[in-house]
């Protein structure tokens, strides 16, 4: 009978070891999915960005690094409207470091630079993570 015990002891460790190494692969795996992008590749956060997002698939927990000079430029997170019509809303989020990262969420995210007519010159992107 003690066979049939150390049998069974050990069989419920392994399928216990099984699931963690289980677990850890699968958050392994989430992480590795999650992607950085650097806004405008080599040129950065600049004029006319308007289509750097054109044959990307963004997801949710992918990150935007914006890179600019901060004495000409910026990013304000915008919605739909702040972004089709330049317009920046009292609520929106302004950043000014020139090394800004952004963590993507589920949906649509919207981007200008509102400086003088620079969201006119299509200094603006818009993102949909899925």
């Amino acid at each position: 009978m003690s066979k049939g015990r150390g049998s069974a002891s050990w069989s419920a460790r392994a399928i216990v070891a099984l699931m963690a190494v289980s677990v850890l692969l699968l958050q392994a795996d989430h992480n590795v999915q999650a992607a950085t992008y650097t806004v405008g590749d080599s040129s950065g956060w600049a004029l006319n960005a308007v289509g750097w997002p054109s044959g990307k698939q963004f997801k949710a927990g992918d990150v935007l690094v914006f890179n600019y000079n901060p004495s000409f430029h910026n990013v304000v997170v915008v919605d739909s409207g702040g972004y089709k019509n330049c317009v920046t809303p009292a609520s929106a989020s302004t950043y000014t470091s020139g090394k800004d990262r952004m963590t993507l969420s589920t949906g649509p995210h919207y981007f200008i630079c509102n400086f003088p007519s620079h969201c006119e010159s299509d200094m603006k992107i818009a993102v949909t993570a899925v």
